[in-house]
This record gives C-alpha cells, structure tokens and sequence, in this order.
C-alpha cells in the first residue's frame, strides 16, 4: 500500500515544524557560543539576531495573518523605530536598565500570549490552562520585578532595598495563592476570566516585593534571574500555544539566564533561596555630581607629603587596573585605556583584573573596556589574578568599592559578608580613584580608606583624576 498524497504532505509539514524551529534554535545557541569570548563576540550578536529575524519570517509563512497583517506591521513598524530610537539615545552607562526594562517587556509579552489564550473562544485543555496560567503569572512577576529593577538603576526610585512589615510572610502567601489558582483553573475551567484578573494582580505584586527588597549588593543577581524568568515565561507560552519554537526559544533564554544567575550567586556567595526570601542585602548607589577640579591627593595621615601617584606611576613595573562603576558613571573608560597604553610604552605589565559583579549587572565593565578597545587577553577573572596582587607593584582602583573591600572578609552580618573580592590590598602599592571615601553600594565602610602608608587616595571625578595622571605621565 502507497502513502497517500495528503499523508506524505502531513508528514512533510511535520518533519519542517519540527526542524526548522530546530535549526534556528541550534543557530542562536551557536551564536550564544560565540557571544562568550569578546573576539568572536559581534559575530555571535549577528548570528543569534538572525536566526531570530529568520524565526519572524517562519512565523509569518507558516500562520494565517491576513484578518491581522496590517496590525502587526504597524507594531513591528513602531518596534524597530522605538528600538533604533533606543539605540542611538542610550549610552553604555545606562545599559543595565536598559537590560531590565527589556527583560520586563519580555515577561509583559509572555503574560499578554497567556491571557489572549485564557480568553480563547476554543475550550482548552487541563495542560493548556495549567500553561496559560503559569506563563501569565511567571510574565507578570517578569514585567513589574524588571521594572523595578530598572527604576532602581536608574535611580527613579530608591535605590536601598524596602522591607515591609511581613514581607517574607506576604511573598510566601502570593506565591502560594498563584499555585492554588492555577490548579483550580483546569478544575473550574469557567473561572478562567477571574483567574485571569487574579493571577495578573499576584504576578505583579509577587514581582514587586520581590524586587523591591534588594540593595545594591544582589542586583546583578536580580538582573540575570529576571532575565531568566523573561525565558521562562515565553517558553512556557509556547506550550500554551503549543508552538515549538517559542517552547525552544524561551528555554535557551530561561537556561541561560538561570546559569548566569548561578555564577552570579556563586561569585558573591549568596544563595538563590537568600536573594529570594532571606535577608535584604543593603545599598544605595550615590548620586554624584561629576566635577573636573583637580583631585585631593590623600596618602598617610602623618606622612601625605611623601605620597606623589606619577612617582608611584613611574616607578611601578607592573600595573594592575580594577575598574568599577565609579568609571562607568564617569565614563572614564577612554582616560583608562590612554593610561595603560602611556605605561605600556614605558615598558610597564599592565593587567585588568575584572570582578564578576562590578558594575550593575554581569559583564559590565567588560562590555565598556572592549568598547575602547582593552584587549581581551589582558582582562582577567577575579579567580585568575588574585594570587598575583603579592607581587604587584601597584594596584590601580577605578571607581571601585565593594569589590575590592577587604570587610567582606571580616564585617559579619554585612551584605557582602563572605563575598569573594579582589585582593588588591596585597599589592606593594594601592592607587585608589573615588570621588570620596563614603561607602559603596553595598553601604560598607571600606577600611582600606583609613590610610596606610602604601595608599594613595585620589578623590574627585574619576575622570579628572585620570587626566591629571596622564598629564603627569605625557
């Protein structure tokens, strides 16, 4: 017996549905591959981006979108002009939030695809409402956690965490009233519509408390698990949908992100359950006024006359520069790069030692040094440069506080308690750029500003205090 005509075509329909979205998720992941070095990193970005273009295109060929094509291409329209818009307006500095704000829309999406199939005319299946009501919960608590992440970066909110009376007691109960209204929804498949009111209020709220209780110290924790959740959402849309690709899409993304997440915890430390549902870790970023008045050079209290950084500069054969967020918010990284190509011409080794958590969210400070064109081969993970602060000549902090601050080690009870941080203590000379001796983000004093004898302090706007080392040096 021969296959049918109509058979062979189902089955053909069936072999591209499957492969198709496979060979694009294969393609983004290969992109993703190639994001993990900065050598290869624009080419991943190109690759991942489009594999995803390709995945619209497929979407389009394969659905009826005549009731609805000229809705979508005036979305799509006003996207690609909001995101070109973006593009040019935003600056590397402000990217974290951006980050946040993008990873929110994602959720929002997941959570609209929910509610839209909640409120279908079809009846759905038990496994169908279970989804929906997920993704809708999952892209909620996305949506209003990503933005008030992204509020706190920015800075329109308050910056140190809020803690409400029975905080950790209301986030249990929201979470646990989700749960229950998600396995009610395939038992009374009528209440969808006020599930679906109920679950969207929740998700917000869950969302909320749990953004709004972190400090400085846990927020590029909370940026890669919102990032995370963003996937998560859209995958478990796609089951919802019972669409293939967003199922394969949203899982790379949720993967990702939750393994981010976990070398994130891993670098500070902290526990996922901690961030969660422990204990807040504090900090407010301090809203400073940049200035380009010469920096106030303080050494030793008792001996600041013997204390001259261009000597220091000069004499150090070996050179090891930590930048921190105090650069990125001077938008000092071009002085930085001027600086250690001034000392490599003098014959001086100089290396960036790169904390996994400096900055704002992870990979911050390297996205802003390849910006000016540091090499990759002289950025260094925290774990790899250590050992070597003992025989440094000299140890050059820019804009950095809490991850060179040696009260991780000692300051129980603080938010970056345990923390690993970058030894720059141990080097035979310690160059600190600040713009004061306040504490950081996390809010711990840092008591490498009390003053010793082999401890530089040049406080003002890191980017003058740059600029007069290069001077100096020219």
């Amino acid at each position: 017996m021969t296959n049918s005509p109509e058979a062979s075509m189902g089955l053909v329909e069936m072999i591209l549905d499957i492969g198709i979205p496979l060979i694009l998720c294969l393609g983004v992941l290969s992109g993703i591959r190639l994001m993990s070095n900065v050598k290869t990193a624009v080419n991943g970005n190109r690759l991942s981006a489009l594999c995803m273009l390709l995945a619209i295109i497929y979407v389009f060929l394969r659905t009826d979108v005549s009731g609805a094509l000229v809705h979508i291409i005036a979305g799509i329209t006003i996207g690609i002009l909001v995101s070109i818009t973006i593009t040019v307006r935003v600056r590397m500095i402000q990217m974290p939030q951006m980050v946040g704000l993008l990873n929110g829309l994602g959720g929002l999406a997941s959570a609209l695809a929910a509610i839209i199939t909640l409120n279908s005319v079809e009846p759905q299946s038990g496994f169908g409402l279970i989804t929906s009501g997920l993704a809708l919960a999952v892209g909620a608590l996305t949506f209003s956690g990503s933005m008030v992440a992204a509020g706190k970066l920015q800075g329109t909110l308050p910056q140190r965490p809020r803690v409400y009376p029975g905080h950790q007691t209301m986030t249990v109960l929201i979470a646990l009233g989700i749960l229950i209204l998600i396995t009610l929804l395939p038992i009374f498949p009528d209440i969808s519509g006020l599930a679906c009111l109920l679950l969207s209020i929740l998700g917000l709220l869950f969302g909320y408390f749990f953004a709004i209780r972190v400090g400085g110290a846990d927020m590029p924790i909370t940026i890669s698990l919102l990032n995370s959740t963003s996937g998560v959402a859209a995958g478990i849309a796609g089951m919802a949908l019972g669409d293939f690709l967003l199922v394969s899409v949203g899982g790379i993304v949720g993967a990702s992100g939750l393994l981010l997440t976990r070398i994130m915890c891993r670098s500070m430390n902290r526990s996922l359950s901690a961030v969660l549902f422990g204990k807040a870790a504090t900090g407010e970023k301090k809203e400073q006024a940049l200035q380009t008045e010469p920096a106030e050079i303080v050494g030793e209290t008792e001996a600041k006359e013997s204390v001259d950084p261009i000597v220091w500069l000069k004499e150090a054969q070996s050179v090891i520069i930590i930048p921190g967020y105090g650069m990125a918010l001077s938008q000092a990284q071009e002085q930085v790069k001027t600086l250690a190509d001034l000392l490599e011409a003098k014959g001086t080794g100089v290396r960036f030692a790169i904390h996994p958590v400096a900055g704002r969210m992870p990979g911050h400070m390297n996205v802003l040094l390849a910006e000016v064109d540091v090499p990759y081969d002289k950025l260094f993970e925290m774990e790899a440069i250590n050992p070597d602060f003992a025989h440094t000549d000299l140890a050059l902090v820019i804009g950095a506080n809490d991850v060179v601050n040696p009260a991780a080690n000692t300051a129980e009870g603080t938010p970056i308690y345990g923390m690993p941080v970058l030894s720059a203590e141990h080097a035979k000379r310690l160059m600190i750029l600040n713009f004061d001796t306040k504490p950081g983000y996390a809010g711990v004093h840092n008591p490498l500003y009390d003053g010793a004898p082999n401890i530089c302090l040049m406080l003002g706007d890191a980017k003058g205090s740059l600029e007069q080392l290069i001077a100096g040096l020219g």
